[in-house]
């Protein structure tokens, strides 16, 4: 998992990877350490060079510039898989866990 905190970052990696993962978490929510460490783990065993996380709180402005760019009204905990440049899923919440990330990556691969 690499740390992103600019758009420069961030659009290079979207614009570089055919399929790259992505979780915006919060330093201080519960919520969000649950969904970090279930992401964590799937990051382990997939995309292992293409999965990436920020922290809302150290950047705003790239979270700000993922949810008006790809129109995702922003969260979170959010976990969003982008494959060729476009959002193909996206969840929230305790709807990020090991298993919707394999599924979602799975489903869209085929």
């Amino acid at each position: 998992m690499k740390k992103i905190d600019s758009v420069e970052q961030f659009d290079q990696a979207v614009n570089e990877g055919e399929t790259i993962f992505i979780l915006k978490h919060s330093l201080t929510c519960p919520i969000s350490h649950a969904a970090y460490e279930e992401y964590e783990k799937f990051a382990s065993e997939h995309l292992q060079n293409h999965t990436y996380y920020l922290a809302v709180q150290e950047a705003r402005p790239l979270s700000n510039h993922i949810a008006e760019t790809f129109h995702i009204k922003h969260e979170s905990p959010q976990a969003i898989l982008f494959m060729n440049g476009d959002v193909v899923w996206h969840a929230s919440h305790w709807k990020i866990t090991f298993e919707s990330l394999e599924k979602a990556l799975q489903e869209n691969q085929q």
